[in-house]
């Protein structure tokens, strides 16, 4: 895989779903960017899980999703293209060898084959439910470590927000009245135009209504969770 998937372009649901870390893949030509099995399998690859998750959530809600189809250490589909972590060098520790000395060629042939056709796909989704007068609210869906340079992370699932809260707040009350969920409000991460890409360029550009949100990576390790966290999170859209 490198290329964007698509599920469910035409579905009735209300929302439309992002997945800018949806995968590991690395390309064959790029040579595991010079890293071992054990370091694409962590987190600084790929979101774990939200794959699975945006999955279940768009059957549930037949809803349209777009997921990327390359690693982020490849290229980070939630960066700016000027952004310098837009192909990292350095990530939680760890020397990505094939992202170092990139000259300004290497740096535009990555944007054009794997970061410009994500965000077309999804551009494409929101232009045609435009065209059918079909409203939109755009979900980005992300996952996070339980802990990151030694700090515990205690949130579950965390919503993070900009200054439109039209869904963060009830979507936030929801799962708040749970009662057996820790949610994080702005925690770990808030939603910051000038870091994010996606949500901004793609929702708050359009004034829709949006929400990001991160599953903490242990509560959706496997098939069985995820489908569980998609049912639990999206009884909280509904």
């Amino acid at each position: 895989m490198a290329e964007p998937r698509i599920l469910r372009p035409q579905g009735s649901g209300r929302f439309v779903l992002l997945c800018d870390h949806a995968t590991n893949y690395i390309p064959p030509e790029l040579d595991d960017l010079g890293l071992p099995a054990s370091e694409l399998a962590r987190h600084i690859a790929w979101d774990i899980g939200a794959a699975g998750v945006t999955e279940v959530l768009s059957e549930l809600l037949d809803t349209p999703a777009i997921l990327s189809g390359a690693s982020r250490l490849v290229i980070d589909c939630n960066r700016h293209p000027d952004a310098p972590d837009l192909i990292p060098e350095v990530s939680d520790g760890t020397v990505i060898p094939g992202n170092l000395y990139l000259d300004e060629a290497a740096r535009s042939a990555r944007i054009e084959r794997w970061f410009r056709p994500y965000h077309e796909a999804v551009e494409s989704v929101f232009l045609e439910r435009e065209a059918r007068g079909v409203p939109s609210i755009a979900i980005s869906i992300h996952s996070m470590v339980a802990s990151l340079a030694g700090g515990p992370r205690p949130w579950q699932i965390a919503l993070s927000s900009h200054l439109d809260r039209r869904l963060t707040d009830p979507v936030l009350a929801a799962l708040r009245g749970l009662g057996d969920v820790v949610v994080g409000d702005n925690q770990p991460y808030d939603l910051d135009p000038a870091v994010d890409y996606s949500t901004p360029f793609h929702a708050l550009r359009r004034k829709l209504p949006h929400l990001q949100v991160e599953f903490r990576q242990d509560e959706i390790p496997d098939a069985t969770t995820q489908q569980e966290w998609a049912l639990r999170f999206a009884q909280t859209l509904i």
